[in-house]
């Protein structure tokens, strides 16, 4: 495999798992009639961001590289609140 192909593999896989998230949001609130993020979507969201923005350094797409460093703040900082509030919780 050649180092294009891996990286497209890369790529494709981290969009994989960025639309994953929305695919599980959806069942969570489709389950409960009602809308939810589980902590899935926040641990897809990392995993494909750190993936696209991986891909993104690799092209050399600064367009892509700030919107992919920017999310993973979001994300892993709504993921620091949900495990702090489990923590108290339990």
């Amino acid at each position: 495999m050649d180092t294009m192909t891996f990286w497209l593999a890369i790529g494709f896989m981290g969009q994989a798992l960025f639309s994953a998230r929305f695919l599980v949001q959806w069942i969570s609130s489709e389950k409960q009639k009602k809308s939810v993020i589980p902590i899935a979507f926040w641990y897809f969201s990392l995993g494909g961001g750190v993936t696209l923005l991986s891909y993104a350094i690799f092209r050399l797409d600064p367009v892509f590289i700030v919107g992919q460093a920017g999310g993973l703040l979001v994300y892993s900082r709504n993921l620091y609140f949900v495990l702090r509030e489990r923590r108290q919780a339990g």
